[in-house]
């Protein structure tokens, strides 16, 4: 049945090509080609340099890609998404990923947060948790707690809030860092340039208990315009004991000094208080995956961020960027949780764990457009300077059952304290070079130096069988690791025809280890002292179209080559008890087809229809992944965890003048969780195989003068099904991902 799909959606790939092709001939015979690649850039070396705007096709896909140069960065030759969320028929409400990112081929979405409170994603053999593997921004710069040492992303701005989603995938690491994942960029929304006053207000309620209020305000007084919003939501969940609330503020001041010059400040603000319903073991799952026996496990979250930016155009040709940003919060999490997730609570003593962060950094760009040979070049260079630091603590907490984040007795038991002082310079240049009016090669460097520091203790309390301490034990350690290097890549494109573009490019990827979870206690996992860091480069060779009204497809083979890989491996310890080691594992190679196509059939039949809209729309990747080579017995010859070989969205949106309609299915196959391929999760649940599933959402939206009526049903079918076994918070063991929901937005807008 499987193949069957798989080569329905080939064959629709295969005949949307074809459309573009023939498009494409059609394109070219009306529209005389131009002389050079300036002129395709509306710059001639023979004419006095004007400013050009260029704007997009229009499109109702909210769905396409980044142009070669756009906003301070250069994506020519590159695997580029962009997302708007306005044009998407969607549960925006609840950040609904699956949903949000449909169109993005290959990703691998972590679903067991019902309220949308983080992001959880990775593609291609990537762990999703926190989406830690991509270089994530807003507005252009890092929102992670720690860029080095802790790069995972707690806060994630409100879909309603956000007015694009940019996505480069793993030859992004020159300009945006050193990472295999690529970067996630979300643009906020922008002021409204003429009004005053523009006020938005979004009233959400769905099953669980959901409630979210939005209200946004926005506009321009002569030189200065703005952007605020705040939201509030809060839910009890599918699950018992998963009740939360949060609350999110952002603000954007820009003003405008002169025609080229303008400066702006961004602030947002985020807190989150969630109860952690625990994990499940298999037979737990299987019996009903909606009962918890954890009612004393919390989770808070507090996300404090400012940024500054200068904008200079210095000619025509010329523009220059800087940004200093700050960021300072929180993540607290307590809770009981034995390596036997069965185990009933005995109201002892709970684990804490807390973690702060105070970071800031600058980023410099400087682009300039200018020519060889009469050929159109341009030039990217830039530099960034990165200071961290996170201070982790770890200790016995209450036996209450309230959300008391507070150590028992801090001087005798805090068994972990470390402060992590990191800095990190890079310098960066990349380069378009224009051959001719079809071919371009961008070739870049990147320079890199990186220094991280662990400073602190870690110890041990052991206990009698009766629970009495008898014994504590600390280790003073002080770790330093200063190391620099140089990465490099190149990006090659080739436009046979006006609508259709061939694109490939190879770039050297880089991970740092992180010292901040190298000595925290877990139950259920060993982490190995000797990490080292990982090492690889990844290759995109694909075809796609130039965006039109009409259709939109990009098809594409990678090769991801990942050493000294830190991944983990189920052992047993002297008790038989099931346990994962967290080390370098070994050579993985991911290989795959990542492909996406959808098309307006209304349009593509009659151009100039404009009422109604039929798009269909396809995602599918076909993966192969393998440890190559492996010193840990039991690994080489196996498949690499989080690489589902097939993964599938596919659906229709229908719509009729201001009423629009969606329908998406999504479908994974089997997935292992870590690198000995376990099937079986043993009594921690932490370890085995991940199901295949199969979720279908339903959404509906109309507008009505100023009024916008949303409905959503997420998981028609109601399966049972869970993307993600967790080793620690907010488990351990199983996770389950939401049953059937129904939601309902109204929106003004005045």
């Amino acid at each position: 049945m499987m193949r069957s799909k798989g080569f329905n959606i080939i064959i629709f790939l295969l005949a949307l090509s074809c459309v573009a092709h023939a498009q494409s001939r059609t394109s070219d015979k009306k529209t005389p080609k131009p002389d050079s690649a300036a002129a395709t850039s509306g710059i001639s070396s023979d004419q006095n340099l004007k400013e050009l705007t260029v704007t997009e096709k229009a499109t109702d896909f909210g769905f396409s890609r980044l142009r070669g140069v756009e906003n301070m960065g250069i994506y020519e030759g590159k695997k580029s998404e962009v997302i708007t969320p306005d044009q998407l028929v969607a549960n925006l409400s609840t950040n609904n990923a699956r949903q949000v990112y449909s169109r993005v081929a290959g990703l691998n979405i972590w679903e067991n947060d019902g309220g949308g409170l983080q992001l959880s994603i990775g593609g291609r053999g990537l762990d999703p948790n926190r989406t830690s593997n991509f270089n994530v921004r807003q507005n252009g710069h890092d929102i992670s707690a720690d860029a080095l040492g802790y790069p995972e992303s707690y806060y994630t701005p409100p879909i309603e809030a956000v007015g694009r989603i940019q996505i480069v995938r793993g030859a992004a690491s020159l300009q945006y860092g050193t990472q295999f994942g690529g970067l996630i960029n979300f643009v906020m929304r922008k002021p409204v340039a003429d009004k005053k006053l523009e006020i938005t207000a979004r009233q959400s309620v769905g099953s669980f208990g959901f409630y979210n209020t939005f209200t946004s305000a926005s506009g321009t007084v002569g030189k200065l315009s703005y952007y605020t919003f705040f939201q509030y939501k809060k839910a009890d969940g599918w699950r018992e004991n998963s009740h939360f609330q949060n609350k999110t503020a952002y603000a954007d001041i820009d003003y405008k000094i002169s025609d080229k010059t303008s400066i702006g400040i961004d602030v947002t603000h985020m807190d989150y208080l969630a109860k952690q319903p625990g994990g499940l073991s298999d037979a737990m799952f299987l019996q009903d995956p909606r009962q918890t026996n954890r009612e004393r496990n919390w989770f808070q979250v507090g996300w404090n961020m400012l940024a500054l930016h200068f904008d200079q155009k210095l000619s025509e040709t010329s523009d220059f960027n800087v940004r200093l940003f700050g960021l300072s919060a929180h993540r607290y999490s307590l809770g009981f949780r034995p390596n036997r997730v069965a185990t009933i609570d005995d109201n002892s003593e709970r684990d804490l764990i807390k973690g702060n962060f105070t970071n800031w950094g600058a980023e410099a760009r400087y682009l300039k457009r200018y020519f060889v040979a009469k050929k159109l070049s341009v030039l990217l260079v830039g530099g960034r300077f990165y200071h961290g630091y996170n201070h982790s603590l770890q200790g016995v907490g209450t036996s209450a059952k309230d959300a008391d984040f507070n150590f028992v007795e801090p001087e005798r038991f805090i068994t972990y304290d470390y402060r992590f002082p990191n800095r990190n310079v890079s310098l960066f240049a990349e380069n378009i070079f224009y051959l001719s009016d079809r071919l371009s090669i961008t070739p870049g460097v990147r320079f890199e130096y990186i220094k991280t520091t662990a400073d602190g203790f870690y110890g041990n309390i052991s206990r009698d069988l009766a629970g009495n301490i008898i014994n504590i034990t600390r280790t003073e350690e002080n770790r330093k690791n200063g190391r620099q290097f140089v990465l490099a890549g190149v990006g090659v494109s080739y436009k046979p025809h006006s609508n259709v573009e061939v694109y490939g490019n190879i770039s050297q990827n880089y991970r740092s280890i992180t010292f901040s979870d190298m000595r925290i206690s877990n139950p259920s996992s060993v982490i190995d002292p000797n990490l080292k860091d990982e090492k690889g480069y990844s290759i995109d060779l694909g075809f796609r179209s130039h965006q039109t009204a009409f259709f939109n497809y990009d098809v594409s083979l990678f090769y991801l080559n990942y050493n000294n890989r830190i991944g983990e491996v189920q052992f047993y310890d002297e008790s038989n008890r099931v346990l994962r080691l967290r080390s370098n594992v070994g050579q993985a190679i991911i290989t795959g087809v990542e492909s996406y196509a959808e098309a307006d059939f209304f349009k593509l039949a009659n151009p100039e229809e404009k009422d109604w809209s039929t798009v269909l729309f396809a995602n599918i990747a076909f993966i192969k992944s393998e440890y190559k080579n492996s010193e840990i017995p039991g690994v080489q010859g196996n498949e690499v965890e989080f690489v589902p070989k097939v993964n599938l969205k596919t659906g229709l949106r229908v719509g009729f003048k201001k009423l629009k309609g969606s329908f998406q299915l999504t479908h994974l196959t089997d997935q292992f969780s870590e690198a000995t391929n376990a099937v079986e999760g043993g009594v921690s649940s932490v370890v085995g195989i991940i199901p295949a599933y199969k979720i279908m959402d339903l959404s509906l939206s109309y507008e009505w003068k100023r009024l916008k009526l949303e409905t959503s049903i997420n998981n028609l079918t109601n399966e049972m099904y869970f993307t993600r076994r967790a080793t620690g918070y907010p488990g351990p063991g199983i996770l389950p991902s939401d049953g059937r929901g129904y939601y309902v937005t109204l929106q003004v807008k005045i």
